[in-house]
């Protein structure tokens, strides 16, 4: 089965983001699990802890359907020392909350070297960032996802999440989510039955397809290998509908949970609908 979702709003407590997702007709969800856009947040209360464990399965969700998110601010592979401090002590309660929330994977966006230094210095530090707060938190995974290239950010290149997982003491636990708007931007081209099938391939050869364990479904407003990252609706972008055919006709994704981020969540449920009928189909439209 195909796990369709978005990522939907926690606002009032993250005990509410599963009743939006399954609003949504959502088999899967993501959420953050503290504030993106801030370096502290209060701790979760045992209500919020005990309303989400409830509301989790009072909604037919697992565990490793929901991909909760990490803040913005979250650079592993800063070459400044406050900046990977304070981005090493967030991302640790972010896996600490993810723990408590009975959550097994947490994504985050691998990082960026801030153009003061190259590239493999950046993954080695994402590395050594990973492998400290897997010391700390037992119980939780991360996923590096893949990232569209701005700026000087890192994981836009399958080889370098490769390195990065390679350098990860605990390859159990680590694993890649696959964003479509930011694999076309960098430069994979997916929009096309036989583009998607080489892009797989590829990630099967470098990463291996064993290491993907979510996806993000977003159309792009920027061309291909732009390498600037702007989600677009489905079918509304650069990327269009042949990507998403694709996926939803991959056997190897099923149960892997593939998360909308698109621009408008006014049609995020009509976008899942759109998905799901897409299975087995060689065309789709919305509806």
């Amino acid at each position: 089965m195909k796990r369709i979702g978005a990522h939907v709003s926690a606002q009032g407590g993250v005990q509410n983001a599963p009743a939006n997702a399954t609003a949504i007709g959502a088999k899967a969800f993501a959420l953050f699990i503290k504030n993106p856009r801030g370096w502290g947040d209060a701790p979760l209360s045992t209500a919020a802890i005990d309303g989400f464990r409830l509301a989790v399965g009072d909604e037919g969700f697992s565990a490793r359907h929901i991909v909760p998110h990490t803040g913005y601010l979250i650079n592993l592979g800063s070459p400044k020392p406050d900046m990977r401090k304070k981005s090493a002590a967030s991302f640790l309660d972010e896996m600490k909350r993810c723990s408590l929330l009975g959550l097994t994977n947490l994504n985050v966006h691998p990082g960026s070297h801030s153009g003061e230094e190259g590239e493999d210095r950046c993954i080695e530090r994402i590395a050594a960032g990973v492998n400290a707060a897997f010391e700390k938190v037992r119980d939780v995974g991360v996923l590096l996802e893949t990232t569209a290239g701005q700026g000087a950010s890192v994981g836009y290149a399958f080889e370098h999440l490769a390195a990065m997982i390679d350098k990860i003491d605990d390859k159990k636990r680590i694993g890649v989510c696959f964003d479509t708007c930011h694999a076309f931007a960098a430069g994979y081209d997916i929009s096309t039955p036989a583009g998607y099938a080489a892009v797989m391939k590829k990630f099967d050869d470098v990463i291996g397809l064993s290491y993907l364990k979510a996806l993000h479904l977003n159309d792009s407003k920027k061309a291909l290998a732009s390498r600037v990252d702007r989600h677009e609706s489905l079918g509304k972008g650069e990327l269009g509908l042949g990507a998403f055919r694709a996926i939803m006709n991959d056997p190897r994704l099923d149960e892997i949970p593939m998360i909308l981020e698109t621009v408008d969540d006014t049609l995020w449920a009509k976008e899942i609908r759109m998905l799901y009928t897409m299975a087995g189909k060689k065309n789709g439209a919305m509806e």
